[in-house]
């Protein structure tokens, strides 16, 4: 069997707790690999290789950096295909959604290539009498970041390239649940050139999240998960004095006015509620259809969705996969077979589905459930699965309200043709990601990901201008040199003449 270790100081370090994950192989229920689970032992030596290592990087330079990234960004284009085929293999998703979580993590390591425009500083000269003012940003020493399963490369590299660009040193955690992608960054980093120390990778469940939440030696803890963990990580690393940025679990909801093109809606809504299984947080997880087109859109809806070919992620053919455990897979299952006793209608019930051949793969089908209430569990859990809830409006000040109410405020869309409701709805609906005839809001790189209300803990949004300034930390400099035709000006009390 397969064993996954951890990355520490440049080498692969073999687990040393005695305690080991099991990781599955989705679309057959088979363990296929074990993981070590760090003791808080393992991951102080971790942060203590990343501290040693900080001593250089923090003050190396940035050419040397960027140079270093460019390395890293070719090496990683070259094994797109590689790091893609270890996220079908332990979380399921069909290969060519994998290939898509590679090139968006791919985005922000071209962002951390360009980092030397983004920590450009300010320069004010003759504020006063030979007085001039210097802005400058910093590193801020070792950072940790904690990432969730559903992205296993791609949330990764939405946080190390930026943080090691700044002049830090990383020390990630990633899903035991699938572990095996943060490894194999790891690994191309070192082939890239990355100094020893500089990125590592220590692997473990809530032990090793805890040891990294209270090391005095982490200044910064980037998170991305569900929101009550979010709200664990964000109050644990704050009462320990570190920065922190938790990103937490979302209900997305898209709202569909009468002008709409409905085809495009349906395509939009299949795509972004089943794609990836919906084990994502920008997942459309509700719609809001006004109801003079809800029973056209919902027909719609239903007709794409009876032709997904769902399958095994390696299979070509395939275009959604399994959900990464039976456990989870058990758990989606049940906001189905429990809606139509709180009211809803089943247009797609998923549950009962299998793959032949792969009976004991995590399956399950696409579901489609209309007129649903707010106060289901199916509309107020983030169900993180194929799991579309349609929900009526009469008017769009109804919809809106509807979607305001919801605590999560990640991300949201709209679909209209009209110009002046998208306006409104763009400045008036409380989330921080907003779509116009767009599904799935997620930014490019050089934008700032990230949601409000329950969806986020802390200030900063994560990558983008966010990103660079949660990396690092500001200082002021004022300087007066004296002119060198003037002798001693002697002593003096009063404040600065600034004429």
């Amino acid at each position: 069997m397969k064993t996954v270790n951890h990355w520490i100081g440049g080498k692969t370090v073999e687990g040393a707790s005695g305690n080991w994950g099991p990781v599955t192989d989705p679309a057959t229920g088979a363990v296929t690999t074990q993981v070590a689970l760090a003791s808080a032992e393992e991951v102080d030596a971790a942060v203590s290789a990343a501290k040693e290592a900080y001593a250089t990087w923090g003050t190396s330079s940035l050419a040397q950096r960027t140079s270093i990234l460019f390395r890293y960004r070719a090496l990683l284009d070259a094994h797109r295909d590689d790091i893609a085929a270890l996220i079908t293999a332990e979380h399921g998703k069909v290969h060519s959604d994998a290939l898509g979580e590679v090139a968006r993590g791919l985005e922000i390591v071209e962002l951390a290539c360009g980092i030397t425009t983004q920590l450009k500083g300010e320069l004010s000269t003759q504020v006063s009498n030979r007085v001039d003012v210097s802005a400058i940003r910093q590193s801020l020493g070792v950072v940790a970041g904690i990432t969730p399963f559903n992205f296993p490369a791609m949330v990764p590299m939405w946080m190390f390239p930026l943080a090691i660009a700044c002049g830090n040193t990383f020390v990630l955690k990633p899903s035991e649940k699938d572990p095996s992608p943060a490894n194999f960054l790891a690994e191309l980093a070192a082939e890239a050139g990355l100094p020893d120390g500089v990125l590592n990778v220590v692997h473990g469940d809530k032990v090793a999240v805890d040891a990294l939440l209270t090391h005095p030696d982490v200044a910064a803890v980037s998170f991305v998960g569900s929101t009550p963990i979010a709200r664990y990580i964000h109050a644990t690393a704050s009462a320990n004095g570190k920065r922190v940025q938790a990103l937490g679990g979302a209900k997305n909801h898209m709202l569909v006015l009468p002008d709409a093109d409905l085809d495009a809606a349906a395509d939009a809504a299949v795509s972004a509620a089943y794609g990836s299984a919906g084990e994502r947080c920008m997942a459309i997880s509700a719609v809001v259809a006004i109801s003079s087109i809800a029973d056209e859109l919902v027909d719609k809806i239903r007709e794409r969705a009876e032709k997904i070919k769902i399958g095994p992620g390696n299979d070509p053919v395939s275009e959604m996969g399994p959900l990464i455990t039976k456990a989870h897979r058990d758990k989606v299952a049940t906001y189905v077979t429990g809606a139509a006793a709180q009211g809803a209608d089943v247009v797609l019930d998923g549950t009962g589905y299998t793959v032949d051949g792969f009976e004991d793969g995590h399956w399950i089908g696409l579901s489609l459930l209309d007129k649903v209430s707010t106060d289901s569990d199916a509309y107020r859990d983030e169900i993180f699965g194929p799991v579309l809830c349609v929900l009526r409006a009469e008017t769009y000040e109804e919809g809106l309200a509807l979607i305001n109410a919801s605590p999560y405020g990640n991300g949201t869309a709209i679909f209209t043709r009209d110009g002046g409701a998208a306006r409104r709805f763009q400045l008036e609906v409380e989330a921080g990601m907003v779509g116009v005839n767009v599904p799935i809001p997620v930014p490019v790189g050089y934008h700032s990901f990230g949601g409000w209300k329950d969806s986020l803990f802390g200030d900063h949004h994560i990558y983008g201008n966010d990103g660079v300034h949660f990396y690092t930390r500001g200082k002021v400099v004022t300087t007066r040199w004296p002119d060198p035709s003037e002798g001693h000006i002697g002593v003096d009390l009063g404040f600065p003449r600034n004429h």
